[in-house]
């Protein structure tokens, strides 16, 4: 990990203006850009009282589109080289990327400004999560910020061969039982489709969110995507990928033994363990 190029400079002291309510909760439920989601979501941004932020708020009623500058506050350190999502898996300099991990762990969304209501932001299309602190608020002016022939680099290939459809895409079918889990734990307010299903669509080769599964009793459990708790196994021939099973990430005998309520999606789990023993 990079050292903290913070302290080699001077310190800035920067105050939130305000903290996100988002539903999404966990990073890996959350889109990787504003809009990029399977479903549209609403979030409130929450001005902090006692700074007459109601009269700053004026006039934005009408803006379509605004800038949040927030804080990627649940990161930690940061490296030189990432990974991105897409393209070939090639590390490229992080000031290339909109990776949430840098050196000041700073962020910039363009989201939708559905309504303003006294120190109340409702916005559509957010990318943030919960609890996120923001610095400031700008409008979105189109004149002056859309470009849409811009170059984006290593990016333009990859674009172009989407848009061409050369970029390889999979079809995701669930099996019988697999789709049965699915179903079960999206009832439960587990929903792994969301998360598994434009991973896989994408690129269902090893990558650093799943991982290979090297001695499956099962010749169908070829790979295994971990999504928070659970474990999804699938298999891949030609440009489909069968999602075979899903399993609980906690052993049945740990289940059985936490106190009810500790494990992370606790209720979801002792209920999968009694359906599928």
């Amino acid at each position: 990990m990079a050292p903290d190029p913070r302290a080699d400079g001077p310190t800035l002291t920067l105050s939130p203006i305000g903290y996100l309510r988002s539903p999404h909760e966990e990073k890996h439920r959350a889109p990787r850009q504003p809009g990029a989601g399977p479903a549209p979501v609403v979030a409130r941004l929450e001005l902090v009282g006692g700074h007459n932020f109601e009269a700053a708020l004026e006039d934005l009623e009408g803006v379509e589109k605004i800038w949040l500058l927030y804080w990627f506050h649940r990161n930690e350190g940061w490296r030189p080289k990432v990974l991105p999502p897409r393209g070939a898996r090639r590390r490229r300099g992080v000031f290339a990327t909109r990776s949430p991990h840098r050196p000041n762990p700073l962020g910039l969304s363009l989201v939708n400004l559905l309504r303003v209501h006294k120190r109340v932001l409702e916005l559509g299309d957010v990318d943030l999560l919960d609890g996120t602190p923001v610095f400031d608020i700008k409008p979105y002016l189109p004149y002056a910020e859309a470009w849409p022939d811009a170059r984006a680099g290593w990016l333009d290939p990859i674009m172009a061969a989407e848009r061409e459809g050369a970029a390889q895409r999979y079809r995701v079918v669930w099996a019988p039982r697999a789709a049965e889990q699915r179903d079960f734990l999206e009832a439960l307010g587990v929903a792994l489709a969301a998360v598994v299903e434009p991973t896989l669509a994408r690129d269902p080769a090893e990558h650093r969110h799943h991982r290979r599964v090297m001695a499956a009793p099962d010749p169908d459990d070829a790979m295994m995507m971990a999504v928070r708790s659970w474990r999804v196994f699938f298999r891949v021939e030609g440009l489909t990928v069968w999602v075979h099973r899903v399993a609980s990430g906690y052993p049945r005998a740990t289940v059985e033994a936490a106190p009810e309520g500790s494990l992370l999606d606790d209720t979801a789990h002792r209920a999968f363990w009694l359906r599928w023993p």
